[in-house]
């Protein structure tokens, strides 16, 4: 009931507000998944800053929402249900990187352009339309209606975030998404001087010893698990069987980061979950162990070896929200569902490099680090 009411109030803000024009060149950017530096939308915004054309820029992050919630300061409050429904009703370009569930009880004017970059750049796993169900799928679907352009990898992607979002195909632009620009300039620039500056931050920052190689173990994230997360008993499992001359390095939700208490995981593993810029963790790692996170979209262009580690496989498809590809088949790496299973694969270092590359084709129509000029040439035409 109290969200209701705040999205009631919201939108009710906003309509008065619509008797003011739009601004041309006004920019409100929505980031309550990732704030980050190295976030889509981050970029983005960069990215029209540097053209120096008089842009200018607001801001909704997760930070706001959350002492939105927790009623922390009236002022905040206040200041919230006021200057950013003001702020959205003025905007040119509202730039997304989840659903901002408010909009389903607004309209979206005429002039301004709503564009949807999501937080992953490809999925695995169901998920919005296609895995919720009951309000929450009726608001998403009426927020989403607003969205005008809403920004893929590819035309594979094109069809499944168009269900998922419950918008028509016309709206979805397979141009590239931003954050993967950085994480191929990166790749380039390693293999051009033949030195990793993101490997030796990480090393040196979390005193890894320089012989040692870094697993980057970032599962995905359980809705029920919440307060009471079970990678820590995986963990144990999978590191029990590791061979020697390995660290890993855990990539885990904030939420789960934070019910993990420190130091309680073991020796040469590292609590990488905090670090903001996942681009530098994704180019620190030689190897990933991950189960259905969508991290492995961005981590395959460096094309390093992957074991998929899906410990609770029937009942993630029983129970969970399930898989829009058939899994063992569609993943690019050698599935194994023990920590014994893990540790022997990687003891045997047999792994297919060209399913890596065949995933990367599959996925991307463009490797060439301007998906971001190419979002802002689309605004604005």
């Amino acid at each position: 009931m109290k969200k209701t009411i705040g999205y009631y109030l919201f939108a009710m803000v906003y309509y008065i507000c619509r008797l003011f024009s739009i601004k041309k060149k006004r920019v409100l950017c929505i980031m309550t998944h990732d704030d980050g530096e190295g976030s889509n939308v981050s970029l983005v915004a960069r990215a029209l800053q540097k053209r120096s054309e008089g842009y200018s820029f607001s801001y909704i992050t997760k930070k706001d929402t959350l002492e939105v919630k927790s009623i922390a300061s009236l002022r905040k409050v206040l200041s919230f249900f006021t200057l950013k429904p003001y702020q959205m009703a003025r905007a040119e370009i509202i730039l997304m990187d989840n659903v901002f569930l408010p909009f389903a009880y607004l309209h979206r004017r005429k002039g301004t352009k709503v564009v949807q970059l999501w937080h992953g750049t490809g999925t695995i796993k169901k998920f919005g339309q296609d895995a919720n169900s009951g309000r929450l799928k009726e608001l998403e679907r009426r927020a989403n209606a607003n969205i005008t352009h809403l920004i893929v990898n590819s035309s594979e992607m094109k069809e499944l975030y168009a269900g998922a979002f419950g918008v028509e195909k016309a709206h979805v632009y397979p141009i590239g998404l931003p954050k993967t620009d950085e994480l191929l300039k990166r790749i380039e620039k390693v293999r051009k001087e033949k030195k990793n500056a993101d490997k030796e931050y990480i090393y040196r920052k979390y005193q890894i010893p320089e012989e040692m190689k870094l697993i980057l173990y970032a599962p995905t994230f359980r809705d029920h698990e919440v307060d009471h997360p079970s990678v820590e008993k995986w963990l144990r499992d999978l590191t029990k069987w590791l061979p020697k001359g390995y660290a890993v390095g855990l990539r885990v939700h904030p939420f789960v980061a934070k019910a993990l208490e420190d130091g309680t995981v073991g020796p040469n593993i590292y609590q990488l979950s905090f670090e903001e810029d996942v681009n530098t963790v994704l180019m620190a790692a030689d190897l990933l162990i991950t189960d259905y996170s969508s991290i492995i979209f961005e981590y395959c262009l460096t094309l390093r070896p992957m074991i998929f580690y899906a410990y609770d496989y029937e009942e993630f498809l029983q129970h969970g929200r399930g898989f829009y590809y058939p899994y063992q088949s569609y993943v690019p790496g050698p599935v194994a569902y023990t920590g014994k299973e893990v540790g022997d694969l990687i003891e045997s270092g047999q792994f297919d490099r060209n399913r890596i590359q065949d995933f990367v084709e599959k996925n991307y129509h463009s490797l060439d680090g301007n998906a971001a000029g190419r979002l802002i040439e689309l605004l604005i035409k």
